[in-house]
């Protein structure tokens, strides 16, 4: 349920009402948008009579949410999510790119990789350092070494770092060391490990699962905002269907979806998507075209030789190609 409050209601009438909610066992969310202020309620609004809380002054409507989530929804916030990371938006009029290797092989390969990419115009710098792959006897990443190799790329490129985490054991180190911490399509679902993800205040870059609904990503989503980070970025990066051609089945049509149904920014991953190097670019142009708020794309100086997805990779000479490209799709569509 969520109360549309009227422009000229005060700060003091406001509170007055929250509290008069509050005495029904629901917590209140007040967003203030540019246009109107909103109270979302969260927990049984069954008890609540409507009419009673249109009965203040101060109510011009109140609506109930059909969707299962709330903090995400964008009834309960109209206007577009930003969030800030180290002075670069996402979710704003800016195209965000995030480039870098699939995983980090050495601290030669990540800095070459993040000065590169930088210069073509990304905004953060990706590499895995723990990987989950789907054989055990594969390349299992770097893991601390690894982290301890993006933080000095980042130190020698000033690029935020995004990574992937893969158990709570690791909260801790990665709320200290990275600026985007990235919970993978397998951790999608993952609770217990989105619980405690939101109760810290990082950027957390949520991938939709492997056969995962837009609903089942959004609901993710709302696990970690429960618990009071709202910092959240959601990536599209293809779904499993019955197409063995490519790696996965990227969606575009998740992309409005989303942005009809949630306020939160969304990024997709053309590069897990496909499979494929050479479909990166097309994929990539599409989703900028449709409106996505960035990219996620693999980047690496020897794909032949890469230690994992070399097969999805750019190469920097390609990336900087498809930057000059996206660079003036997004002046369009922005």
């Amino acid at each position: 349920m969520i109360v549309i409050i009227r422009g000229s209601a005060t700060i003091d009438e406001i509170n007055k009402l929250i509290r008069r909610i509050e005495m029904e066992d629901c917590k209140v969310s007040l967003v203030q948008g540019e246009n109107q202020c909103v109270l979302g309620l969260i927990g049984d609004t069954t008890r609540i009579d409507p009419s009673k809380i249109e009965a203040f002054d101060i109510v011009e409507r109140v609506t109930k949410v059909q969707q299962p989530y709330k903090l995400a929804n964008r009834l309960f916030h109209p206007d577009n999510t930003v969030i800030e990371v180290n002075g670069r938006t996402i979710g704003g009029n800016e195209l965000t790119v995030m480039a870098g290797p699939c995983s980090v092989e050495s601290e030669s390969q990540i800095i070459e990789i993040a000065k590169s990419v930088k210069e073509s115009g990304a905004t953060f710098l990706r590499g895995g350092a723990f990987k989950p792959r789907t054989s055990p006897y594969s390349f299992q990443g770097l893991k601390k070494e690894g982290l301890e190799l993006l933080k000095i790329a980042r130190e020698e490129t000033g690029l935020p770092i995004v990574t992937e985490i893969m158990s709570t054991d690791m909260i801790d180190q990665f709320v200290q060391d990275v600026d985007i911490i990235q919970v993978g399509a397998r951790n999608m679902q993952n609770f217990e490990l989105l619980k405690e993800l939101g109760k810290t205040n990082k950027p957390i870059l949520l991938k939709r699962g492997l056969s995962a609904t837009i609903e089942e990503l959004i609901m993710s989503a709302e696990y970690i905002m429960s618990e009071g980070n709202g910092n959240i970025i959601l990536c599209e990066r293809g779904i499993r269907t019955f197409e063995t051609y490519t790696r996965n089945t990227l969606d575009l049509s998740a992309i409005p979806a989303i942005k009809r149904l949630s306020h939160l920014p969304v990024i997709v991953d053309p590069s897990h998507a496909a499979g494929m190097w050479w479909m990166v670019e097309p994929l990539s142009k599409a989703a900028v075209a449709v409106g996505a708020d960035g990219l996620i794309i693999e980047v690496h100086n020897d794909p032949p030789n890469a230690k994992c997805d070399g097969q999805q990779s750019l190469k920097p000479e390609k990336f900087e190609s498809l930057m000059k490209d996206l660079k003036q799709i997004a002046n369009i569509v922005r």
